[in-house]
């Protein structure tokens, strides 16, 4: 049976087959196709290695810049809670600093004393001093319109600073997304470095290893510290912070991890010397701003080696021109020379 077509000509199986297919490999919205690591094969061995330290040095930035918004939120997030404790009590004494002038003025009303016991417990310093007097308590009496108009200042003022510690908050949460997501993105080239390293040749990856190692020997030439030639030791706190951060050898790095499995950095840093019983701040870059400077010249085991201009690399110093550091996302903690990297300087804990 043939069909009208009103006309117009009929299309041909050979034709609707086409167009479907042609519609078929039409990219859908949203979709990109998967990209495959360009070819290494036409870049020296120097470029590879340099583009691979670029994509790690861009996610160690975005770690701390995460690093630093989380310790700020958590921070803030307590300081709330003290407010509202803060609060609740304030508003819990106006309370009863009300229920008490009422009960007072009904009792002057009926031409009667109130009893001295809830005025000494509202307003005294010390609950062992009793108002035992009946001219002492109508003193108080009068003290109680004044006492409970400074409390409710006081309670409004807890309010506001309560009000803006929880707006803080919601800022701090949100620049800690906002950190979170650019560290997903930087997680890609982290995705794109670990792909050049899985493609390169048998060839490629042991140049890449000799260039790392004639680079480590380099920088054992160019610390300038003390005991570059000798051995200064490590003591009290210093030498268990030494000895934690060297106990955790071979342990991988994870962005924002502080242990005891794994660890970025400065959290491997914060770690040793919370175990040596002296908190230090948690990032790479408030341990710079926090801690107090020493010249290189008088670096010593359990320093701290501040690396970069931006402060987002650290390593604890452990003498000989060594460090013990957690140095990128694919590594594991391991010692390093302490000129491995640019130094910006140094700080001691705990003094």
């Amino acid at each position: 049976m043939n069909v009208s077509t009103g006309g117009r000509r009929p299309w041909s199986r050979t034709y609707l087959a086409a167009l479907v297919c042609a519609i078929t490999l039409l990219p859908t919205p949203g979709y990109a196709a998967p990209t495959e690591p360009a070819p290494q094969d036409d870049k020296s061995i120097e470029d590879i290695r340099a583009e691979l330290n670029g994509l790690y040095r861009e996610a160690e930035i975005a770690t701390e810049a995460y690093n630093t918004a989380d310790v700020k939120a958590v921070k803030q997030k307590k300081r709330l809670a003290s407010l509202r404790e803060d609060l609740a009590r304030t508003e819990g004494r106006v309370r009863d600093l009300r229920d008490l002038a009422g009960a007072a003025a009904r009792t002057q009303y009926r031409g009667g004393e109130l009893a001295s016991t809830g005025i000494q417990l509202l307003l005294g310093e010390h609950p062992d001093q009793a108002l035992d007097e009946a001219s002492q308590a109508r003193q108080a009496l009068r003290s109680l319109v004044t006492v409970s108009d400074s409390q409710k200042s006081a309670r409004d003022q807890v309010g506001r600073q309560t009000d803006a510690a929880a707006k803080k908050l919601r800022e701090l949460r949100s620049s800690r997304a906002a950190k979170a997501a650019a560290k997903q993105r930087i997680e890609g080239k982290i995705a794109r470095a670990e792909q050049i390293e899985d493609g390169l040749r048998q060839d490629q990856t042991r140049k890449l290893a000799q260039l790392d190692t004639a680079e480590a020997q380099k920088a054992k030439s160019r610390w300038t510290g003390s005991d570059s030639g000798g051995g200064a030791k490590a003591t009290g706190a210093a030498e268990r912070a030494v000895d934690f951060a060297m106990a955790q050898m071979g342990k991988p790095y994870v962005w924002g991890a502080v242990g005891p499995s794994s660890y970025d950095c400065s959290g491997l840093t914060s770690s040793a010397w919370a175990a040596a019983g002296h908190p230090i701040p948690r990032t790479s870059q408030a341990q710079w701003q926090g801690l107090r400077h020493v010249g290189l010249a008088s670096a010593r085991p359990g320093d701290l080696i501040i690396y970069f201009n931006d402060a987002t690399h650290v390593g604890l110093y452990i003498g000989q021109g060594r460090i013990v550091h957690a140095p990128r996302p694919g590594r594991s903690v391991t010692v390093a020379p302490a000129a491995s990297m640019p130094v910006l300087g140094v700080v001691r804990p705990g003094a």
